[in-house]
């Protein structure tokens, strides 16, 4: 393994984790085919299960065709923002929970993910939202160019309701090709101004369907400009699908990231990235 990668939780109960969050000792963990936002405490190594959606049938490997596809983890203050990557009819979901009061609130991004369509030139086989920032003015939403079309790039939402969206505009970012496969975003934050974001290259022309893993990048991108700063490959065979700030010195920045095995197992590994 790339040494700059260290396990740093063992955590079952959880598959196919694809966004996370570490808020003191709480970490935050959503699975693009559960119903469920999981919050593990490191400390006593238990797991607590805060359901999402109501009225399905399984909440947990939800079958393929059902799932919501929750694919982004974003936090702003007290609040947790989960998205559906709207790369189907049925997941275009909002959930919004409030970290403090443990409220649980849910909104359709239809609209939204229509007019990101029509206004940004991307189809329905190309719409795959896997990240997300929230800067408490505007949105910045990751889409991964994994389709036939190669749509990667952000898309900047003006305001800070994601359902009253008036104004948006796609950035197409190119980040790197490996073996003719386009490296595509995987998740995002921000951290001083900077956007640092982790990226997958999969052998698979569809937003939809899985193909052979060929690695896993982590870059940054410059937040008022978009400018790629760099990107580098930390795992050849692995893909990284949630990132999350976890603590900075003066030589060194360190992130948590976890994995997407696309497999039912319901056990997850947490890694520690140092830059």
């Amino acid at each position: 393994m790339n040494k700059e990668l260290q396990v740093y939780a063992k955590v079952l109960g959880i598959g196919s984790a694809s966004g996370l969050f570490l808020k003191g000792n709480l970490l935050y963990v959503i699975g693009d085919n559960s119903a469920y936002l999981y919050e593990y405490n490191i400390k006593s190594k238990t797991l607590n299960k805060i359901e999402l959606l109501k009225g399905l049938k399984v909440l947990e490997n939800i079958p393929k065709v059902e799932k919501p596809d929750f694919e982004v983890l974003c936090n702003f203050k007290n609040t947790l923002y989960v998205l559906g990557s709207g790369s189907t009819p049925n997941r275009n979901l909002l959930i919004i929970y409030h970290l403090i009061t443990k409220q649980v609130v849910q909104q359709d991004l239809s609209s939204l993910y229509a007019k990101v369509k029509s206004s940004c030139n991307i189809d329905d086989d190309n719409l795959n939202i896997e990240g997300a920032i929230f800067d408490g003015l505007n949105w910045f939403l990751f889409n991964r160019g994994n389709g036939n079309a190669k749509k990667n790039g952000v898309l900047k939402v003006y305001g800070n309701d994601l359902t009253k969206a008036s104004k948006i505009e796609f950035s197409s970012i190119v980040l790197l090709k490996t073996n003719q496969k386009l490296v595509s975003f995987t998740d995002a934050i921000l951290h001083k101004n900077q956007i640092y974001f982790i990226a997958a290259a999969e052998d698979t022309k569809s937003t939809y369907h899985d193909g052979e893993i060929l690695g896993s990048y982590i870059g940054s991108l410059n937040a008022s400009t978009l400018n790629l700063n760099f990107i580098k490959q930390i795992s050849p065979n692995q893909k990284f699908e949630g990132i999350s700030f976890f603590k900075e010195s003066t030589t060194n920045l360190e992130f948590l990231v976890c994995e997407d095995r696309d497999t039912e197992i319901l056990d997850t590994v947490i890694y520690k990235l140092v830059l």
